[in-house]
């Protein structure tokens, strides 16, 4: 027990968690009044104030004394408490070492404990002064701040507030003091809300991508040349890539000769070995971000610029050469790396050639294998669809996806390399990302715009394995996606074990490739969220932007007293009960009521 714990008697003034108390009885421990409070402590939890005594601690009251000129005649030195109270106040009492204590933890010209006060030099109460009036400074600009955001006004001064709400917004962090001294839920939905009720941010602010935590700007890597191996010359052939107007992916295009097609698909697999920086980073990535403000590719973009089909004058490829027999089933498949000049098309360009040479001839041997997949049990769903686009000036553009032939063409050929690459790794063993889809819970009658909707919620999700297994969908045995390598890791990796077969270099394993699978599963949800997210809010985005909109709406299920409505002048699908007693299938015109942007949420009701 130190000298002091010892001088500790009944009725001593003692600090005891920053409270003054009154020692009621000493001894092994010591009894303290706390203002009424009584509590037994140990002597080393208190500190002596002053030995008392001190018949209660109502006489602890401010007191006027000298204490500035106190600390100007002890700045830099260490006194005591006792010493600075008979300084400050002539004299050393319970009430004015109280008093005296109350300025020492105030802490702006002295510090320490009762036993050793040190004043603060002239340069540290500067620094102390100048820290305090900051800080109320910012005090009052902060209390001013909500007041304007209580008002809904903004000034310039208040950016640095808004950091922490556009923080919360993107969801950065977790809590926000704005929205939590505003009343506000601290949600990134509210932080939306806000930023746009004060203007900060407009309706072309997308936070979906970023809150996600998604990479939104390209790979920066270099790419390695081309490597010098034989090529097989196809360029005598006419090869077609042909996709959406505006696409700047060109990975495949389809060629015939004579009985065989031709698929050719971007060589990537070339320059992206396995556990190369860009085979790593395009596992990180997944696939191709697409959303309508742009996109952010899986490679480097010279990438396209180089091994996208037709865009130089002759391009490097991976042709896959098909032949099928008279039912429409496969009968040899040929794979190679190759040489081919591609033309370039849209879907609407290549439309209105599809009655002449060669288009015509794919399409009918291609129906053929389209008809034996529907025979085999295919699901064919053919419900609206949209592309949705941002121009410079932020407008929406919602354009029509039409369902053309040449489309249809397109996609079953893709379909068909699919097929064909599943066959040859079955057929040499190779171990590849087969696309795996089990049997629908259910099927129904599906020729209708209802029958397709209802056919959609029983079919099941498509998984990638390292075994073969059927894909019912398609009306497949086995499937591979094989022909977008610009576009998906995956198809990357199927590239990589054709070619490492056909060179007769080292082949991954099937646990490689289920972990290459993992990878892409890890990332995928991600994905598809932001891309289906960021495709509502510019739909709606579209809507603010022609408040006028009218269209029509076909009741395609009713879920008690819950419609839902399909727009398929939008592809958007809308909860609402509108009355009217109409059936399932029928449809009426209808208009937006209101629009809730952050909660990506909207509110019809019948035309007016």
């Amino acid at each position: 027990m130190t000298e002091s714990e010892k001088s500790i008697r009944p009725g001593a003034l003692v600090l005891y968690r920053k409270r003054a108390a009154r020692v009621v009885q000493a001894g092994e421990k010591l009894e303290i009044d706390l203002n009424g409070e009584r509590l037994r402590v140990r002597a080393k939890d208190v500190e002596l104030l002053h030995p008392g005594p001190v018949e209660t601690l109502s006489e602890l009251r401010p007191l006027p004394g000298e204490m500035r000129a106190a600390w100007e005649i002890l700045a830099g030195t260490t006194t005591t408490l006792a010493e600075l109270a008979e300084l400050a106040f002539g004299e050393y009492t319970p009430a004015t070492a109280w008093a005296a204590w109350q300025f020492v933890a105030e802490g702006l010209y002295f510090t320490g404990t009762p036993a050793s006060v040190r004043a603060l030099t002239f340069e540290e109460v500067q620094a102390q002064e100048a820290e305090r009036a900051a800080r109320e400074a910012e005090e009052r600009a902060w209390g001013a701040f909500l007041e304007r955001a209580r008002r809904g006004e903004r000034s310039s001064s208040d950016e640095r507030f808004y950091k922490e709400v556009e923080q919360m917004a993107l969801g950065s962090i977790s809590r926000c003091r704005v929205l939590r001294e505003l009343g506000r839920a601290e949600t990134p939905e509210n932080a939306h809300a806000l930023l746009l009720e004060l203007g900060i941010w407009n309706a072309t602010v997308n936070p979906h991508p970023r809150r996600l935590r998604l990479p939104l700007s390209p790979p920066d890597l270099p790419l390695p040349d081309l490597p010098d191996e034989p090529r097989v010359d196809l360029t005598h052939l006419p090869a077609y890539a042909i996709d959406d107007k505006g696409s700047d992916t060109p990975d495949d295009a389809i060629s015939l000769d004579g009985n065989r097609l031709w698929v050719h698909v971007a060589d990537v697999a070339a320059i992206v070995t396995p556990g190369s920086a860009l085979d790593v980073e395009a596992q990180n990535r997944g696939e191709t971000l697409h959303l309508p403000e742009g996109i952010t590719p899986l490679f480097p973009p010279e990438m396209t610029i180089r091994l996208g089909l037709g865009i130089q004058p002759v391009s490097p490829a991976l042709s896959f050469g098909i032949e099928l027999d008279a039912q429409g089933g496969i009968s040899g498949v040929e794979i190679l790396p190759s040489w081919v000049k591609v033309t370039r098309l849209s879907y609407e360009e290549a439309n209105l050639r599809m009655d002449e040479v060669p288009f015509r001839e794919l399409e009918e041997r291609l129906n053929v294998h389209r008809e034996l997949r529907l025979m085999n049990g295919a699901v064919e769903i053919d419900l609206p669809e949209v592309k949705i686009h941002v121009d410079s000036d932020g407008m929406v553009i919602v354009d029509p996806v039409r369902s053309l032939r040449s489309r249809r063409m397109v996609e079953e050929a893709m379909i068909l390399t699919g097929e064909a690459t599943a066959r040859f790794a079955l057929q040499y063993g190779l171990a590849m990302p087969f696309s795996v889809q089990e049997e629908p819970e259910a099927r129904v009658p599906h020729d209708t715009l209802v029958g397709m909707f209802a056919m959609r919620r029983y079919l099941k999700r498509s998984q990638y394995r390292a075994v073969a297994g059927g894909h019912s969908g398609l009306g497949l045995s086995g499937y591979i996606q094989a022909t977008s390598p610009l576009r998906r890791y995956l198809d990357v990796v199927a590239h990589q074990q054709l070619r490492a077969y056909l060179k007769g270099e080292h082949l991954l394993g099937e646990s490689e490739i289920l972990e290459r699978i993992g990878m892409l599963e890890a990332v995928l949800p991600a994905l598809r969220q932001a891309e289906v997210l960021s495709e509502r809010h510019w739909t709606l985005v579209y809507l603010c932007q022609h408040p006028d909109w009218k269209g029509r709406a076909v009741l395609v299920e009713r879920r008690g007293a819950t419609e839902i409505w399909l727009i398929p002048d939008l592809a958007l699908e809308a909860r609402a009960h509108l009355g009217g007693g109409l059936e399932v299938g029928e449809e009426c015109l209808v208009e937006v009521r209101s629009i809730d942007l952050p909660n990506l949420e909207f509110f019809i009701g019948i035309a007016t």
